[in-house]
Parts: C-alpha cells; sequence; structure tokens
C-alpha cells in the first residue's frame, strides 16, 4: 500500500499519512475510526472525515508503522488504503449517488403502496399478503447496505445508526411475518417507510459529499495543460508536468502562465484574479514573478520557471483546501450520538423482558410479545425521520428563497457563528471596474474630456480603459478616430487624436509628457485615492485636462446586510488584499469596523484560523477561487453563487444569486431548522424513553405500539413541516 507522506512542520522525526478509508458510512464511522486511530501507540494526531473518506495521521515512525495502524482499524471492521485521485473519488462518488437514487426509485413507490393497503384493506386475506410482496423487496434490497453494515458492526462489537435501522426495521417486518400466518395487526408500512426515508437522506448525503470533493478537482482544472520551452531561440511546446526549474517559457498574451516564475523579457498586465480576487491586472516586467494559472492580458512575457508542480502557487492552494478538510473535526450526527448508548440499551432491556416474563412470571408466550413490543416502540422510525425531514424542507425551503444548505454539519456550525468575515471583491463590491467620477480643468467641458479619454482607451485592453469607455458609450458619446497608439507599461497609454496628443495615465506619465497638473485637479485625485477609488488623468496641449476616478463599486445590498447580522449579534469583519486605505474607505461605506487589509490568499485561511483561535465561530462568505481555502477553514463558508466553481464547491452553504441579503438568511434558516432537527430528535427519543417501560411490563402491546410510533412520526414530520413557514424578514 502507498499513501501521501510528509514531513510535520518543525518536527523531523515526525511523519504525517494521508490515507482513505473504506467501509463508512456515518459520521459515527468516521467518530470510530479515529478514537481507535488515536489510541495507537506513537500517534499523536488522527483526524477522519467523513465527507472526503480520509485520515489524517501524524505519529512517530519509530513507535508505529502503516501496517500498525492499518492492523487496529480493520479490527473494527473498516480499512485503511492509498488516497484516490480526485477523478477516480469522483467516478465511486457518481456511482454510489446513482446507487442511492435506484433504492430511492424503488422504495417510494413500493413504500407508499404498503401504507395505502395497511390503511384500507388490512383485514382482507389478498391484502394483507399483496402488503407482504411489496415490503419485501424494500426490507431485502433497499435496505440491504443497512443490513450489511449492522452485520459488519456486530461482528465488530459496535453500533452505528444503521444498527438502530436494522434491528427496528427486521423487529417489524419479522413480527408482521409471523402475524401473516397467525392474524393481527400488521407492521409492514412502518418497515417500508422508515427504509424509504433514510435511503432518501442518504441520496442526499452522496450528492453533498460529491459537491464537496469537486472543490480540489475545480482547483487542480484550473492549471496550464501546456508550456511554451525556448531552447537555444527556438520553442517548443511541452506538456507543463515536463518543464523543469529554471527553463525559459513564453507567454503570449491571454494565455495562462503555466508554472510560477520570474520575468526575464517583456512587459504586460497580468489578471491574477484567481490567487489575489483583486480585479485590476497587475503590471509585470523584468524580474518581477508571477504565479502559475494567472492569465497573461496583453504583452509577450519570457519567464524563467522558478517553481513546479507541487511547489507552485496553485498546488498549495490545492494542498490548503486539503488540509482544512481533513483538519477540520466530523461533525457526528445527532442521531448516531444517542444510538451509541441506546442501541445496547434497548437490546439488553429486550432480553431482560423476555427473560423477567420467563423466568419470574412463568409465560415465555408474553415474553416474547412483550420483547417485540420493546423492539417495535424502541424501532427508530421518529429517529430515522428527525434528521431527513427537517433537512428536506428546511433545504427545500432555502432553495425557493435561493440559498443552498448543503446537510445536517452546515446547521449545526450556522447555530454557534458568532462572527463573520466578508471578501471584499466580488463579495461586498460588484467586482468589475466603473467609473464613479470626473473632474475637468478650468475650461474644460466634462464631455469632451470623457470622449478624448475614452477614445485612447479604447485601444488598451486594460479594465480601467474598458470602465472608461464603457462609462462613454453608456452616454451615448461617439468615440473619434485613433492614430498611433501607444501603451506605456504601468503608466498608461497615449495617442494622436483630431491632430493632437492625448495621453491618459498616472502622474508619472504626465511628467514625462511634460503636462502640467493644476493644483485642483491634484486636489481632486488625492480625494479620490482617500476614498479608495483609482485615479488616472488626461492631458493635451501641454497640459492636464482633467482627472477621473474609478473603483470597484460597492454592492447596491451590502450596507443593509451588514447591519442584518448586526442585529443576529454576529459581528462583521471585511478581509481583501488591498492596501490599508483603500480597504478601509470601501469598509465604512458599507458600515464594517473590523479590517483585515493587505492579506495574500494563502493568508486568508491563515486570518479565518487566527480568528478561531481566539475562540470566534467564524463563517466566511467569499466568491473568489483565493477563498476556497479560507472557506473550507471557517466553521461556515458561504459562497455566492455567481462566483467561482471553486468557491461554490467548497463552501458549505451557497446563495443561488447575488443577492447578499442571502447571508442574514442563511444563517437564521439553518439556526431555526437545526432546532427544528433537536426538537425532532427531543421528541422522538423521548418518545422512546417514555414508552420502553411500559412496553418491558407488557402494558404496551405491539398494536398500541406501532400506532405511538405512527404517531411519533407523524408528530416528527409535521414539526419540520413548520419550516415551509420561514419567511425573509
Amino acid at each position: 500500500m502507498t499513501a501521501t507522506q510528509r514531513s510535520a512542520t518543525g518536527d523531523t522525526s515526525e511523519s504525517v499519512l494521508d490515507l482513505g478509508v473504506e467501509g463508512m458510512t456515518c459520521g459515527s464511522c468516521a467518530a470510530r475510526v479515529e478514537k481507535v486511530l488515536g489510541r495507537e501507540e506513537g500517534v499523536r494526531e488522527a483526524s477522519v472525515n467523513y465527507a472526503t473518506g480520509k485520515a489524517h495521521i501524524a505519529f512517530d515512525p519509530a513507535r508505529t508503522d502503516l501496517e500498525g495502524l492499518t492492523a487496529a482499524v480493520d479490527r473494527i471492521g473498516y480499512a485503511l488504503s492509498a488516497p484516490e485521485q480526485p477523478d477516480v473519488h469522483a467516478e465511486e462518488e457518481a456511482a454510489a449517488q446513482a446507487g442511492w437514487r435506484r433504492r430511492v426509485l424503488v422504495a417510494w413507490p413500493l413504500g407508499l403502496a404498503v401504507l395505502v393497503l395497511s390503511l384500507t384493506a388490512m383485514d382482507q386475506e389478498w391484502a394483507r399478503w399483496t402488503i407482504f410482496a411489496l415490503a419485501l423487496p424494500v426490507q431485502v434490497w433497499v435496505a440491504w447496505p443497512f443490513l450489511a453494515t449492522a452485520v459488519e458492526r456486530a461482528r465488530s462489537r459496535t453500533a452505528n445508526m444503521d444498527t438502530l435501522i436494522a434491528m427496528g426495521t427486521l423487529a417489524a417486518f419479522g413480527f408482521s411475518t409471523v402475524r401473516l400466518f397467525t392474524g393481527g395487526a400488521l407492521y409492514f408500512d412502518t418497515a417500508a417507510l422508515i427504509v424509504a426515508f433514510l435511503v432518501l437522506g442518504r441520496y442526499f448525503e452522496a450528492r453533498a459529499k460529491q459537491r464537496a470533493s469537486g472543490a480540489i478537482r475545480a482547483l487542480l482544472e484550473l492549471g496550464a495543460k501546456e508550456a511554451t520551452v525556448v531552447v537555444d531561440g527556438e520553442e517548443r511546446t511541452v506538456a507543463v508536468d515536463s518543464v523543469r526549474v529554471g527553463d525559459l517559457l513564453r507567454v503570449r498574451p491571454g494565455e495562462k502562465v503555466p508554472v510560477d516564475g520570474e520575468v526575464t523579457e517583456g512587459a504586460s498586465a497580468v489578471d491574477e484574479s484567481m490567487l489575489t480576487g483583486e480585479s485590476v491586472p497587475v503590471d509585470k516586467g523584468p524580474g518581477d514573478r508571477v504565479a502559475g494559472a494567472t492569465v497573461n492580458a496583453q504583452g509577450a512575457l519570457t519567464v524563467r520557471a522558478t517553481a513546479v508542480g507541487s511547489d507552485t502557487a496553485l498546488a498549495q492552494m490545492v494542498r490548503l483546501v486539503e488540509d482544512a478538510q481533513s483538519s477540520k473535526a466530523p461533525v457526528q450526527r445527532l442521531a448516531d450520538r444517542i444510538s451509541a448508548v441506546f442501541v445496547p440499551a434497548v437490546i439488553g432491556l429486550a432480553t431482560l423482558t423476555f427473560a423477567g416474563w420467563s423466568l419470574l412470571a412463568g409465560d415465555p408466550s408474553g415474553g416474547v410479545v412483550a420483547a417485540v413490543a420493546v423492539l417495535i416502540v424502541a424501532c427508530p422510525c421518529a429517529l430515522g425521520l428527525a434528521t431527513p425531514t427537517a433537512i428536506m424542507v428546511g433545504t427545500g425551503r432555502g432553495a425557493s428563497m435561493g440559498v443552498l444548505i448543503k446537510g445536517a454539519e452546515v446547521l449545526e456550525s450556522s447555530k454557534r457563528i458568532d462572527t463573520v468575515v466578508f471578501d471584499k471583491t466580488g463579495t461586498l463590491t460588484r467586482g468589475e471596474m466603473s467609473l464613479t467620477q470626473s473632474v475637468p480643468a478650468d475650461g474644460v467641458d466634462e464631455g469632451d474630456l470623457l470622449r478624448l479619454t475614452a477614445a485612447v482607451e479604447d485601444a488598451s485592453e486594460h479594465p480601467i480603459g474598458r470602465a472608461v469607455v464603457t462609462a462613454a458609450r453608456d452616454r451615448g458619446i461617439d468615440l473619434p478616430t485613433v492614430d498611433e497608439f501607444t501603451s506605456v507599461t504601468g503608466h498608461g497609454v497615449r495617442a494622436t487624436i483630431e491632430g493632437r496628443t492625448v495621453s491618459v495615465g498616472r502622474r508619472k506619465l504626465m511628467a514625462e509628457d511634460g503636462l502640467a497638473i493644476a493644483e485642483v485637479l491634484e486636489d481632486a485625485a488625492d480625494r479620490f485615492e482617500a476614498d479608495g477609488h483609482t485615479a488616472i488623468f488626461a492631458g493635451w496641449d501641454g497640459q492636464t485636462q482633467g482627472v477621473l476616478a474609478v473603483a470597484d463599486t460597492v454592492r447596491d445590498d451590502a450596507r443593509t446586510e451588514v447591519a442584518a447580522l448586526g442585529e443576529l449579534g454576529i459581528t462583521v469583519a471585511m478581509i481583501t488584499g488591498d492596501n490599508q486605505r483603500t480597504a478601509e474607505a470601501i469598509a465604512a461605506q458599507v458600515g464594517i469596523d473590523t479590517v483585515l487589509a493587505e492579506v495574500l490568499p494563502a493568508d486568508k485561511s491563515a486570518e479565518v484560523a487566527r480568528l478561531q483561535d481566539q475562540g470566534q465561530v467564524v463563517a466566511m462568505v467569499g466568491d473568489g477561487i483565493n477563498d476556497a481555502p479560507a472557506l473550507v477553514q471557517a466553521d461556515l463558508g458561504i459562497a455566492i453563487g455567481t462566483g467561482t466553481d471553486v468557491a461554490i464547491e467548497s463552501s458549505d452553504i451557497t446563495l443561488l444569486s447575488d443577492d447578499l441579503s442571502g447571508v442574514a438568511t442563511a444563517i437564521r434558516l439553518s439556526r431555526r431548522t437545526f432546532r427544528t432537527i433537536g426538537q425532532n430528535l427531543g421528541w422522538a427519543f423521548g418518545y422512546n424513553t417514555a414508552a420502553l417501560p411500559l412496553a418491558a411490563f407488557g402494558l404496551l402491546n405491539p398494536i398500541i405500539a406501532g400506532g405511538a410510533m405512527a404517531f411519533s412520526s407523524v408528530s416528527v414530520v409535521t414539526n419540520s413541516l413548520r419550516l415551509y413557514r420561514f419567511q425573509k424578514r
């Protein structure tokens, strides 16, 4: 067996293994494997993630080894394996999802048919046998994964939710089969509908797991597949995997930078939004560093490779997502926590009931009936329905409101959130540059300033120039013809229009072209920059004729959403790669006091971890690729649905539209749904606790037990349906 192995930081005597875990079917399985691994001698840390099917183990190789860890897990009925490649894992997840879907399509029609016949024709012989025939495939084929897992757990002397399911459905089915021949009420509908609801829950769970693992696959697909290597002045196209450190690469406009490197020749603007999340391309020239998977927007570049393979920035981001997923403690399902104690107790009580009636009362037949009543009343119908029905209704209501919630773990996390961290670009802001203001010099018409500036920028591909051109066209301004266009990398552009040279760009370009800047324009530019905007000057005829402000503007609903979160008692912060002054200006516009500025992509995840170390329970809201590690590091990741696939797949909650009001709505709905699950489990467990003694003492025969159990299930479903009344505020 092989495994991914790397040295733990700062401790050369410690090994770290990332392994696949086979045989897990629920959160309690992950907890069991994690507990066993953690008890092994020499293991410093063991974390098992049910969603990814992986175990992250840090251990002392002098005290234990892979064979010992494998043997320990084998003893409890699971298996360790080499972690699968993302594409292989995706195929297995898709197959599992399809398998649960087939079971759902069989279970529900048969289960509903059994229910209808049980309610309308139970006393007719033909109907009783028809009910048996319809329920049999549900119990044998549809429920087979639960039954098989329960047998495996029994062999290893453990129990989980599948044990409860197997006990309850087999008790109801077996007792009903006996009654089919001897007469009396049947409980085939109970067994069939329990299975139907639970396979539906497993189907939704499989879908959520597939989405979660899609984050890493999406990251891996961002990189370039080929590179143009320059050898002795000749260009050769090769696979990116064959590039070595020191190779010279040619990157043309529009191409992805293949690997991390340093520019040796050329000048261009590089779109680093996948890395930084910022919308404005960064000017690059000789000596500047570029990252793999970023996009060369303008001129040709020659780049010397400095990092390839697993050492590139993209690979490090993939590793950040993997580490954040594996280090996050798996949330056990509440029903599994209860079942860990409840199942052995029920088995023991049923055994004692039969023994007591047989030995003390001398009535073995009465003991059988009482023991069966115990098993039926303990059948986890309400327990099995408590979580999936609330999740189905809550997530369905969320979807109708544009909020996608990805499972019970999300609901539990949302209950504890006290801090929400917003990414700036594309989340609080629109993610695209636009013209916000313009100030012409004395005697210059504002329309003429915009006309000439836009005409020069029309030949440029820079986002700032695009913003000016868009503003001019939106106002219906006709742009004149441009001659002798020149781009001055890092400073601006110039061109000849109607016989005069027009320069557009930064202060340095104005100085180089001998264009004086009036004090009123300098003051306006300082004011723009203080507000977090980018100031560009336009000049001709020996003078700077005006200054224009371009900015990534704040969303209209940002301030309202920040206020809504404050009403929920949540602290709001903003995180961005922008400089401190720009970040504070944006934060002031939306009402945020806590600003985390000049934060690099890898540090976003670290900033979230720092807040968590301070005792805060953090939700991260973002839409960019660079947000993915922070989204999975956070206790709750919320992605804007119009953002990148990576951010969406890495998140716990996705807002299907770009309406920021969905953030507070998502948290409120998640909390409400989790509270409903708690109420359901409380009722279901309370019902079992109260009814079990009555059944054991023969005061609750199986017929009444079945009716009481049905009432318990109806109450749980009814309580869940109340979530449909949830409304936005």
